[in-house]
C-alpha cells in the first residue's frame, strides 16, 4: 500500500483505481492531486470527463498545463464499447513519445438504463483484461454516490484491482478477479416478431428488421448503417453458430432491439472492442457493429448458445 505510485515503479499494464466523492470539492480534491502529482513526474494525463467536471478541471491552474489533455467523449455515442478502443488510441500514440501516461475516465450516469449501466460494468471489468500487455499507465476512475445507485457502486467497486480514499493511494480488498457475473438480459419485449434464419436467408433477415424498424421512424443512413449492422451479425450468427439461428425484433421506449441467438459460443470476451489494426480486414466486424449500434450486449456460454442484442435509437421523424 501505498501513498503515490511513481512512474518508474509502474512498469507494464494497466493500474485502474476507484475514486468515489461526494459533490464538487471532494471531485476536485481527489481528480486534481491525481494531475498535480503526474505533472509532477512529467507525465501526460488524458481527462475524459462529462462537460460539467471538465469545466471546473480547465478552471483550475493544473487543468490549464498543456500536458494535461481533455477528450470529449460525446463524440463516441452512449455505447460504452467504444470507450475501449478509444483509450487505446491514445495510449499507443503516448507510448510512441516515450512518456508514461495517466488517464482520468468518468461515465456519465444521468439517464441510463439497465442495460446501459450492465454494459458498463462490464466495461469496467475488461478495462484490467484490455490492457495487461500495455505500456504502463494509470486510470482513476471518478464516481459520484449522490449519482450512482448503492446496489451499481458496490459491483462498480469489484471491478477495480486500485482504490482512492482519504489521499491514499492503495489496493482495493474488495477486488474480485472472478469471472465476470452477467446481469440476466431483460426479456422481450412484447410484441415481438420472430423468425427463424438459415443460410441464404441474410436479405430476408434485413427484411424483418427493415419491416419493424420503418413503421417507427428509422430511415435514411440510420437505417443502412442498421442494415449493415443486422447483416454482420447474422452472417457470423450462421458461420459460426451452427448454419441457423432465431431473430427477434422489436421497439421499446423509441430504440429499435433487434436479438439473434445461436447455438455457439463467443470465447473472446473483447470481441468488438479493440482498436482493429490497418490489416488484417478480417476481425473488424463486431468492432464496427459497436460503431453502428447505439449499444449492443453479447451473453455466450456453453449450453447456452450466444445471444447478440442490437440497440438502435429511433431518431424522430
Amino acid at each position: 500500500m501505498t501513498t503515490q505510485v511513481t512512474g518508474a515503479e509502474r512498469t507494464a499494464g494497466l493500474r485502474h483505481e476507484l475514486y468515489s466523492y461526494s459533490g464538487e470539492r471532494q471531485f476536485l480534491d481527489g481528480t486534481l492531486s491525481f494531475i498535480e502529482d503526474a505533472l509532477a513526474a512529467d507525465e501526460v494525463v488524458l481527462v475524459s470527463v462529462p462537460k460539467s467536471r471538465e469545466q471546473i478541471i480547465r478552471a483550475e491552474p493544473a487543468g490549464s498545463d498543456p500536458r494535461v489533455v481533455f477528450m470529449d467523449v460525446s463524440t463516441l455515442g452512449r455505447n460504452p464499447a467504444r470507450l475501449i478502443p478509444a483509450w487505446q488510441r491514445w495510449i499507443s500514440e503516448r507510448a510512441e513519445e516515450g512518456r508514461p501516461v495517466r488517464g482520468i475516465g468518468e461515465t456519465d450516469w444521468r439517464g441510463r438504463g439497465a442495460a446501459e449501466i450492465a454494459e458498463l460494468r462490464y466495461h469496467e471489468w475488461l478495462l484490467n483484461l484490455a490492457f495487461t500487455g500495455s505500456p504502463a499507465w494509470w486510470l482513476l476512475c471518478p464516481y459520484d454516490t449522490d449519482t450512482v445507485d448503492p446496489t451499481t457502486m458496490r459491483a462498480i467497486s469489484q471491478c477495480h484491482p486500485f482504490v482512492l480514499e482519504q489521499g491514499v493511494h492503495r489496493e482495493y480488498p474488495d477486488y474480485v478477479q472472478e469471472p465476470f457475473v452477467w446481469d440476466d438480459l431483460e426479456p422481450a419485449c412484447d410484441p415481438f416478431e420472430e423468425f427463424p434464419y438459415r443460410r441464404g436467408d441474410l436479405a430476408a433477415v434485413r427484411e424483418k428488421v427493415s419491416a419493424c424498424a420503418v413503421p417507427h421512424g428509422l430511415q435514411g443512413e440510420r437505417l443502412r448503417e442498421t442494415m449493415i449492422a443486422v447483416t454482420e451479425v447474422a452472417g457470423n450468427s450462421i458461420a459460426h453458430g451452427g448454419g441457423h439461428g432465431t431473430l427477434r425484433t422489436w421497439v421499446q421506449g423509441g430504440t429499435l432491439v433487434c436479438e439473434f441467438h445461436d447455438d455457439g459460443v463467443m470465447t473472446d470476451p473483447m470481441i468488438g472492442r479493440r482498436l482493429p489494426s490497418p490489416r488484417p480486414l478480417s476481425g473488424r466486424g463486431m468492432w464496427l457493429v459497436h460503431q453502428l449500434c447505439d449499444l449492443v450486449q453479447i451473453r455466450s456460454a456453453q449450453g447456452t448458445g450466444t445471444t447478440v442484442r442490437l440497440h438502435i435509437v429511433i431518431a424522430p421523424v
